[in-house]
């Protein structure tokens, strides 16, 4: 994301997202897991996307409710298009949950009540407008069962 949109989300999921299951900054997830014995070609993939696209045109365009959570549905026909490039890429890899195309979205709320979620997602939507969202790259992470390491980040230079 890009550092006003990151420093806006990220805020909203320190207020609202319960503290002690708050181990990532906000983000847009396109993968929930890929295979590490590929490694090095997804990377490979990913430098070779980020050198040859522009920024994704992206809009922020409304809330969703999670059941437990809150989340900003985001509109990017082009960063659907090159997560689909990427799933193309790795087709027979992937687990049943990144076989499905993703509803690109930024969370800020999870594991709470529904009631809880009701009243934020309430809260929220009273000054909401939908607007352009800036997404700067791509990044890679590995999951650590609580905190993520990073792999590395790639801005989009195309």
């Amino acid at each position: 994301m890009g550092k006003q949109d990151l420093a806006w989300a990220d805020a909203l999921r320190r207020a609202h997202y319960p503290p002690e299951r708050n181990i990532l900054p906000a983000h847009i997830t396109l993968f929930h897991h890929l295979p590490p014995q590929a490694l090095s070609e997804i990377k490979q993939a990913v430098k070779e996307i980020t050198q040859y696209s522009a920024p994704p045109i992206t809009s922020l365009q409304r809330l969703i409710h999670l059941g437990s959570g809150v989340a900003y549905q985001l509109h990017s026909p082009e960063l659907l298009d090159i997560r689909m490039d990427m799933a193309d890429r790795f087709h027979g890899l992937l687990v049943a949950q990144d076989q499905q195309t993703p509803r690109l979205h930024i969370t800020v709320q999870n594991k709470v009540s529904a009631k809880e979620a009701k009243e934020l997602l309430n809260r929220l939507s009273l000054d909401f407008e939908p607007r352009s969202f800036q997404i700067k790259g791509l990044a890679l992470h590995y999951y650590m069962d609580g905190p993520w390491k990073l792999i590395g980040e790639w801005p989009f230079r195309g």
